[in-house]
C-alpha cells in the first residue's frame, strides 16, 4: 500500500499517520502546513488547500490509497465554509482520484449524519440520514459521505467510516475544551443524565482506517459502505465524564438542567450570536443541547464483520492513558 493521508494536521489524522509507519507503509501527508518531525519518519509532505485541484492531482501520482480526513469540524461557523472545506472540498479529493488512478478512498465520516432529534440506541448503519439538520458540520459531512459513497466503482473503490466522540492522548478540541469548563464549574448535566452513548479511543480509530484501506486493496467487501466505529460497548455520558473529573481531581458535575430549558438557551444564544455576527461559539446550541441529553450509540457489527475491527485499547486502558497524558501535559 502506498497511501496519502489528507488532512494530517488533526487528531484522527496523525494517528492514521503513525500507525501507516509502524506497518512499515510508504506514507506521504497533504495538509496545510508543513511538519519538520515527519522528515524523520521518512514521510513525504504535500502542502496545499483541497480546493486547489491541481496541487491535489499532483500530489496523488503513485499513490493507490487515499484517507481523506480533513474537514471542518464544529457545531457553529458560517454554512458556506462548512460546505467548502467538506463539500467542494471532497468533491475535489473524489475527482483527483480518479484523475491519478488512486484505487481505493477511506473517507472519515461522523454518526452526526443521522442523528435525527431522537434517541438512538444501537442502530446500525440502515439507518436512514437525518431529515432536519441542526449544524451545517452535520449536514455538509452527510453530503460529503453520500458523494463519497456513490463514487464507489471499480475504477475506485471506497467506504466511509464513522467515528464517534474520538478520544485520547494528543485530542486538541474534545477534552481540553471539558476539562477547562470543568475547572470553570461551567458544565451542568443535560436532561435525565441517565443517556448512554459511544466514545472511541484514538488508536482504535486509526486502527479501524487502516483495517478499512487493507479490505478495499483485498476482498473489497466493505466498497460502498458506511461503517460506525467505536468502543463497542456505550457508556453513561455524564458517569464517564465524572470519572474522569475526579481522577483529575475536578469537582465532579452534579448540577442539573432540563433539556427545554437547555433547547430553549441554544435557541436563544443562536439567535443572538447570528444577529450579531458573532464568531465565537455559543456556550450552548440547539445541536449540542441535543446530543447532551440524548442517548446515541452505534452497532459496529457491521465493522467486526466486513473490517475484522475489534477495540484493540479497551474503554477503561483508554481512560487511564488519557488521564497520565493530561497530567504530563499540565492541562490539569
Amino acid at each position: 500500500m502506498k497511501a496519502l493521508v489528507i488532512g494530517r494536521g488533526g487528531f484522527v489524522g496523525s494517528a492514521i499517520v503513525r500507525h501507516l509507519v509502524d506497518k512499515g507503509q510508504d506514507t506521504a501527508v497533504f495538509n496545510r502546513n508543513y511538519y519538520p518531525h515527519l522528515e524523520k519518519l521518512g514521510v513525504h509532505q504535500f502542502q496545499g488547500n483541497m480546493l486547489d485541484s491541481d496541487l491535489l492531482i499532483r500530489s496523488m501520482q503513485g499513490y493507490d490509497t487515499v484517507f481523506h480526513v480533513a474537514a471542518k469540524a464544529g457545531i457553529w461557523g458560517p454554512r458556506h465554509e462548512f460546505e467548502q472545506v467538506n463539500v467542494t472540498g471532497t468533491r475535489n479529493v473524489l475527482g483527483a482520484c480518479f484523475a491519478s488512478g488512486v484505487e481505493t478512498l477511506v473517507y472519515t465520516s461522523t454518526p452526526s449524519v443521522v442523528f435525527d432529534r431522537r434517541d438512538l440506541q444501537g442502530v446500525d448503519e440502515t439507518s436512514p440520514y437525518a431529515k432536519r439538520f441542526l449544524c451545517y458540520y452535520a449536514s455538509s459531512k452527510a453530503l460529503a459521505e453520500q458523494m463519497v459513497l456513490t463514487a464507489n466503482s471499480k475504477v475506485l473503490k471506497t467506504c466511509a467510516l464513522r467515528p464517534h466522540l474520538v478520544y485520547g492522548p494528543g485530542d486538541p478540541h474534545l477534552i481540553p475544551r471539558l476539562v477547562e469548563r470543568g475547572k470553570k464549574r461551567q458544565l451542568k448535566i443535560v436532561g435525565s443524565g441517565r443517556n448512554l452513548v459511544d466514545i472511541s479511543y484514538i488508536d482504535n480509530v486509526a486502527d479501524a482506517h487502516v483495517l478499512a484501506a487493507e479490505n478495499l486493496n483485498s476482498t473489497a467487501t466493505a466498497a460502498g459502505n458506511a461503517y460506525f466505529i467505536s468502543q463497542g460497548e456505550p457508556v453513561n455520558l455524564w458517569e464517564w465524564i465524572n470519572d474522569l473529573f475526579e481522577r483529575l481531581d475536578i469537582t465532579p458535575v452534579k448540577k442539573k438542567i432540563g433539556f427545554s430549558a437547555a433547547y430553549i438557551a441554544g435557541t436563544l444564544l443562536e439567535g443572538i450570536y447570528m444577529w450579531f455576527s458573532m464568531a465565537k461559539e455559543p456556550r450552548m446550541t440547539r445541536f449540542l443541547a441535543e446530543q447532551l441529553a440524548r442517548s446515541h450509540w452505534f452497532s459496529i457489527e457491521r465493522a467486526r464483520r466486513d473490517l475484522h475491527y475489534k477495540p484493540r485499547i479497551s474503554t477503561s486502558e483508554g481512560l487511564e492513558r488519557l488521564v497520565e497524558w493530561l497530567k504530563k501535559e499540565k492541562m490539569v
